[in-house]
């Protein structure tokens, strides 16, 4: 298997991926939704803004993730949000998922992200460092409608700090059927 950072060229597969994913697992509807998401991630969201990482294996995209910037109104801590994350359905329960965010983390910390995000299953997560945050902390760029799902970490091994104020998500998050 190979990780590596995603590639132009690979968008409409990695689009394919997500809405495979999604679809096998939580319908066609939500497969569509996300594999537009993903699409819409890496189409329009500004470079310095994105990171997005794919584990293949005999050249086949298995897995994918993306990494989209996350702004404080009132801190310049730099920030990423980790969504949306797809293994294909015959991979998964293997580790892959994890070694991908790991490496993904490490590509981030290189570039001086200090904190990370996201929305999801601390089940899942939590094998990656993340851990529950309250909006009390950290609050989320739209109101959350699983609250528990609230994750974070920091990549230097600190504690996530207390950011006052609001924070926003790159437009294509900014949609609160994400949320």
């Amino acid at each position: 298997m190979e990780l590596k950072k995603y590639k132009n060229e690979e968008i409409d597969k990695i689009k394919a991926l997500f809405v495979k994913t999604f679809s096998d697992s939580e319908g066609d509807a939500e497969g569509k939704l996300i594999g537009k998401l993903a699409f819409e991630l890496l189409t329009k969201t500004n470079r310095e803004d994105l990171f997005a990482y794919n584990a293949l294996e005999n050249g086949h995209i298995i897995a994918s993730i993306i990494f989209t910037r996350l702004e404080f109104e009132k801190s310049k801590l730099k920030a990423f949000l980790l969504s949306p994350v797809a293994v294909l359905p015959e991979y998964q329960g293997r580790g892959i998922g994890q070694n991908l965010i790991n490496f993904g983390h490490k590509g981030l910390k290189e570039n001086g992200i200090e904190l990370v995000f996201t929305y999801g299953d601390i089940n899942f997560y939590s094998k990656v460092g993340y851990k529950k945050i309250s909006e009390e902390i950290v609050k989320a760029p739209l109101k959350l409608s699983y609250p528990e799902g609230w994750l974070g970490q920091n990549l230097n091994n600190d504690e996530i700090p207390v950011i006052p104020g609001v924070s926003h998500s790159v437009e294509a998050l900014n949609d609160q059927k994400y949320w």
